[in-house]
C-alpha cells in the first residue's frame, strides 16, 4: 500500500472538516478524564486500522506520562493489569460500538458500563467513539500519511 494521500479531504471539504473537528474540540475530556478518552481513541483506532490516529493519541497519552508498556498492551487490555475497571469497562464498550455492524452490544455489557458511568458519561463516551470512527475512516480511506516527524 502506499504511504500517499489521496485527496487532502481538509482542503476540499473544508466546511465538513471544520465541523468534524469542531465536534472532536467539544468532547468532555473533563467529564470522562483525559487519560480514559485517549485510551479509547486509541483502541478504536487500533481496531479501524487508522495509524495516523494510533500515532497521535499515542503521542498525547505519551505526553500524559503514560506508561509505554501500558500503552502497548491497549489490544490486549483484557488480559493486561494495567487496567482499571472504569477504563475496562470503556474500553469494552468502545470494542462493543466500534463492532456495530457484526454485533449488538448486549445488555449485560451496558450493565457493566453503567456499574462505572453515569449516564451523561456514558452519552459522551458514545460521542467519543462515534467521532474517532469518523476520523478514522477519513484517514484511512483517504491515506492520511502518518507523519515521519511531529
Amino acid at each position: 500500500m502506499t504511504h500517499t494521500a489521496r485527496i487532502n479531504y481538509s482542503q476540499l471539504a473544508p466546511t465538513a472538516f471544520r465541523n468534524l473537528y469542531q465536534l472532536s474540540s467539544g468532547l468532555r475530556r473533563d467529564l470522562l478524564g483525559h487519560r480514559l478518552v485517549d485510551l479509547v481513541l486509541l483502541r478504536v483506532s487500533q481496531i479501524n486500522g487508522c495509524a495516523y490516529c494510533i500515532d497521535m493519541h499515542w503521542r498525547d497519552l505519551i505526553k500524559m506520562e503514560a506508561d509505554p508498556r501500558h500503552l502497548n498492551a491497549v489490544a490486549g487490555w483484557r488480559e493486561a493489569p494495567f487496567f482499571d475497571e472504569r477504563e475496562r469497562a470503556a474500553l469494552e464498550w468502545a470494542e462493543l460500538v466500534t463492532n456495530v455492524p457484526h454485533t449488538d452490544p448486549s445488555d449485560e455489557a451496558f450493565a457493566r458500563l453503567r456499574k462505572q458511568f453515569s449516564d451523561e458519561e456514558i452519552a459522551e463516551l458514545g460521542f467519543v467513539i462515534v467521532t474517532i470512527t469518523a476520523w478514522n475512516l477519513l484517514n484511512v480511506s483517504f491515506r492520511n500519511p502518518v507523519p515521519e516527524k511531529v
